[in-house]
């Protein structure tokens, strides 16, 4: 049934983990239980919700376990009222980490983006050193480890996005760290033989959260929108969150690399002029398009697990009732418009 309106954060997350039958196809046929790490990002709650709905959903008795620091009030017990366990956790400490569970199939979610900016050591210790502390842990597994499309760095709009076959430009400590994070990986996946998905996201979005959201709270507070960056792709939360929990079927050594992203190049310009219509407000521009931008081509994971279920057309209408009702906001803008890779 078409969901006219989303009312409550409850609503919206139940929204988001609701499973697609791909994914309750592909929890049925795997074996044993799951651990999200990085379970109260913007991501992991909602996560680790469909992978227990889809588990539910198939019959299939495994525990599934959210591991976080859970420095946000209320996440933990959020997550645990729906099923899914919880174990705090600071990742970086070795002897914490060991004591984590076992499991066969882990979703690796945590890192490090906003605020990398002068905490660049940092960033490196949980992008790039931290998925080697996890392979050796979890040796035995098969990990689904989240990327990012920023390994590509910019990519002419013209060619219609990047492809997983193309050579790898980030640019700046976050897109380094995060081509570091592929690589330790890599180098596990084919040294130990551990089954990993790597998965290039560009860019998830949900209603207090995502580019669109920042170009529509830009619109309805008066503020330019910036051009610099004048194209991007966006996919529903639910949707990225679907492919993910199936990727862990296609997991290989070395990695299977897969890029996660909406189906549609987006204009920035065109995006911003629809929410001006529905929001009944002006919009204000600054700067220029450039011939590039942090796009990525997601046609092989929409042939592999479905087109998204979620026009960009039903995420703007969504999004802007949203904000002009001052719905909730995660309070993190993207940072989409940076081209010098700092954030």
């Amino acid at each position: 049934m078409a969901v006219e309106r989303i009312e409550s954060v409850d609503q919206l997350e139940d929204l988001l983990s609701e499973p697609t039958p791909g994914v309750v196809e592909t929890l049925a046929k795997l074996e044993g239980d799951i651990i999200v790490l990085g379970a109260a990002g913007k991501m992991g709650p909602t996560l680790a919700r469909m992978a227990r709905r889809a588990s539910d959903a198939a019959g299939v008795r495994r525990r599934v376990i959210g591991v976080s620091r859970f420095s946000t009030t209320g996440e933990e017990p959020r997550l645990q009222a729906h099923g899914v366990e919880t174990i705090r956790c600071d990742l970086l400490d070795q002897v914490a980490l060991d004591r984590l569970p076992d499991a066969p199939n882990i979703v690796y979610m945590t890192g490090m983006k906003f605020g990398s900016t002068g905490q660049e050591a940092l960033t490196w210790a949980m992008n790039a050193y931290l998925p080697g502390m996890v392979c050796q842990r979890y040796r035995n597994s098969r990990i689904a480890a989240f990327s990012t499309g920023n390994v590509y760095g910019l990519s002419p709009v013209a060619h219609g996005g990047a492809r997983e076959s193309d050579p790898l430009n980030p640019h700046g400590d976050y897109a380094l760290s995060c081509l570091g994070r592929e690589r330790i990986f890599e180098h596990f996946s084919r040294t130990l033989s551990i089954p990993v998905s790597m998965l290039r996201l560009n860019y998830a979005t949900e209603t207090r959260y995502g580019v669109l959201v920042d170009v529509a709270q830009k619109v309805l507070a008066g503020k330019p929108v910036e051009l610099s960056v004048g194209h991007f792709n966006s996919i529903w939360q639910a949707d990225a969150n679907a492919m993910a929990l199936c990727s862990l079927a296609h997991a290989t050594s070395p990695p299977f690399v897969i890029n996660i992203a909406g189906p549609e190049t987006l204009s920035v310009r065109e995006v911003a002029q629809k929410f001006s219509l529905l929001l009944d407000k002006p919009v204000m521009f600054s700067g220029i398009e450039g011939p590039d931008a942090y796009i990525s081509n997601g046609q092989i994971g929409h042939r592999l697990y479905g087109y998204p279920r979620f026009s960009v057309e039903q995420m703007i209408y969504w999004i802007a009732d949203w904000v002009k009702r001052g719905g909730a906001s995660l309070g993190k803008p993207t940072h989409f418009e940076a081209r010098d890779g700092k954030y």
